[in-house]
Parts: C-alpha cells; structure tokens; sequence
C-alpha cells in the first residue's frame, strides 16, 4: 500500500513540473530564433581562430627555440651514465683563433722596405746592375777601390756586427775553454727571434765564438758579451773603441748580435773591419768552416755556414760573415782571393735571399773578364743615410 502511494505521489509530481514548465515558455520572435542560430554557429568558429591563434604562437615559440643548421651542427649526442645528453662541440681557444687570423694577416703581407729602400738607394743605378744598395770593392793590399756603389751610405748591417764581436772577445785573451751558460738574458727582446741554443746550454768560449761566426747564432754571441769583464755594457763599450781605432768613423754598434737597427755603418768602414778581422787566425777558420758540432749538456747540435759561397770550390774565402734583419736588408762582407789578388768586398741592403750570393757572383766574373780594370762606380750620387 505504501508503494502505491509513493509512485502517486511521484507521478503528480511530475506532472505538475511539466505543466508549470510548458506554461511558463513563450514562443520566440524570428529575429531572436535568427539571432540564436547565427550565435550557435558563431561559437565554433571563434573557438576554432581562438585554437588557431594559440597553434600560432605556439608554433612561432617552437621555431625560436629550434636551433638553426650550423647551431644543429655544433650540438651532437653522446652516452654519459647510460642516459642521452647533448654537448657543445668543442672550439679553439680564443688565444689560437686569434694566431690563426694573425697568421692569415701575415702571409698577405708585404714585407716591410729596408732603411735603403726606404731612401731609394736601390734606384741607383751601376754598370754591374747588382741587387745590392751598397757594394764596394777593394785591393787588400793596396786598398785601392776596384768598384763602389754608395759606398758612403750609412745603414744598419745585421750580424755583419759579430765580426766585432769576435775581435773584442779574442781581444781579452779570455779562456777559450772556459764554460758559459745561456740564460734568459740572452734571449731576443728586440725581434723576438728564436735560438737552437736553449736557456741552460753549456758551451765553450770557443765554440761559442765559432757558431756565432760561422751560423750567426744569436745567443752565442750574446753570452760572449755577457761573460766580458764588466758585463755587457762594458763590452759595447770595448767594441766602439775598437772601432775607432780603426779609423770607422760612420760605425757605432749598440749590441753584440746585430738583431737591432741601431749598429750601423757604411761599406768602407766595414772593409777597414774585415781587413782588421782576417788577422785573426781564429776568425779566419770559424767563419769559413762549413760545419760545426757543439755539445749543449743536453744534446748535440749540428750547425751550417750561412754562406752558401764557402761551400764552393770556385771561391778562396779567407773572412766572411752574412747577415740579415728586415731593416738592413741582406748583407755579406768576405775577404777572397781571385787569381792571386787578395780583395774585400762588402755588399749591403741587396734584395732576395739570393741576391747578395748572385751580386758577389757578378763581380767575381767581371774582375775575371777584366783583370786590367782599374776602378767602376756608379753614374750615382751615394747618399747617406739620414742623422749620421
């Protein structure tokens, strides 16, 4: 019995709802069914940009943070630990990107123009049509002047200087067994060139004075310098004195190696020197000797005449020495004997690493197609070089 009450009671009240709720509703206008239909298809559409917009963004994000095709590149995927991590790929140091570009500034670089060039002696026209600013040629014996081309110029001349050197240190009498040590001191701070004589080689006066004369070793002559009683300054010191002496009025030297541009003179002081250096029986063998081995403490180091010339048989040289920095050129002075007459020949600023050996070639075939001659200069004016 209560059942059925309970399901009269449910039925009623729905119905009741229902009635309430078709009596409540009102039919709408055509305009509102018009509007209600264009809001219904109007919802989708606005959700529909509204979706594209965010897909849009999202997208653009995307693209920003996808690395390009070179910064792919860099990225590469290595196991560290059993699980994927992405690294870098390495770069140089930004020190060896920077000798990278250096080295590629260099290599399209012209070379710098030599003090001669600079003043344009090598414009000055001879009758040999040498490559050489300067040359001079001259009797030993009778100093006579067999050829000059500017030969009053005042330039720097390189390694010519251990000529000096040589005869200074020989000067002392010091021992030549006695053992000297290269340090940092010796090392060059005017160039910046390098050495095969590292800091902490141990050799004899002797040898040093032969590598320095015969293969131009920097440092060898800057440890010869060091170990003059009175140290280094004394020894420059010793050196213009000498010069001098000898009567070499355009020379002064401002170091024992020649690396600097401030050792200067003219080709006829230089021949007053080389003649003043062939007296010196140990000149004369370790600046024609075409090699040489010297024990450093450490290792054995095999050095070579930097004159290609003593290596000849056509040549009888007595005293030679090359030399060579940016600012002087190429440069050799020898004392040689052709067909039993003693002659110094200077040659000064020539051009090409060849050139001074082909110049001296040069003279060396004009005094032997014309052993009368009695002296050639240069249709020129020699000009000197500037605040001497």
């Amino acid at each position: 019995m209560w059942h059925r009450f309970i399901f009269s009671v449910h039925f009623l009240g729905c119905a009741a709802a229902f009635a309430a709720t078709d009596l409540n509703a009102r039919p709408a206008s055509a305009h509102a069914q018009r509007a209600t239909s264009a809001a219904a298809h109007a919802k989708p559409a606005a959700h529909k940009r509204k979706a594209a917009s965010h897909a849009s963004r999202a997208s653009s994000r995307t693209r920003a943070r996808r690395p390009s095709k070179f910064r792919a590149k860099a990225l590469v995927s290595r196991r560290t630990s059993g699980a994927h991590r992405s690294v870098r790929a390495r770069r140089p140091a930004p020190h060896i990107i920077a000798q990278h570009a250096a080295i590629r500034k260099a290599a399209f670089m012209p070379a710098r123009p030599s003090f001669g060039q600079a003043f344009g002696l090598h414009e000055t026209p001879d009758a040999l049509a040498l490559r050489s600013s300067v040359a001079y040629v001259i009797d030993q014996n009778t100093q006579q002047s067999l050829f000059e081309k500017n030969s009053r110029a005042v330039l720097p001349i390189a390694s010519i200087t251990k000529l000096m050197t040589a005869m200074v240190a020989l000067d002392m009498y010091l021992p030549l067994n006695e053992i000297l040590e290269v340090t940092d001191r010796d090392r060059d701070y005017e160039k910046g060139t390098g050495s095969r004589l590292t800091v902490g080689s141990r050799l004899s006066r002797e040898d040093m004075l032969h590598i320095a004369l015969m293969a131009s070793e920097n440092r060898a002559a800057a440890a010869l310098s060091r170990y003059y009683p009175g140290g280094r300054s004394a020894f420059i010191a010793a050196m213009n004195r000498k010069a001098r002496a000898l009567g070499m009025a355009d020379t002064y030297f401002s170091d024992s190696t020649g690396l600097t541009s401030r050792n200067v003179s003219s080709a006829r002081d230089l021949a007053r020197m080389v003649r003043a250096a062939y007296r010196y029986p140990l000149i004369r063998a370790f600046s024609t000797d075409r090699e040489h081995s010297v024990f450093t403490g450490r290792k054995t180091l095999t050095y070579h005449n930097t004159n290609a010339l003593t290596a000849s048989n056509a040549w009888e040289i007595g005293v030679q020495k090359t030399g060579f920095i940016n600012e002087a050129g190429r440069c050799m002075v020898m004392q040689a004997t052709l067909q039993n007459r003693p002659l110094i020949i200077v040659l000064l600023d020539s051009s090409g690493k060849y050139s001074r050996i082909g110049d001296a070639q040069r003279i060396r075939s004009w005094l032997i197609h014309m052993p009368d001659v009695k002296q050639m200069t240069q249709t020129g004016i020699p000009a000197p070089y500037p605040g001497t």
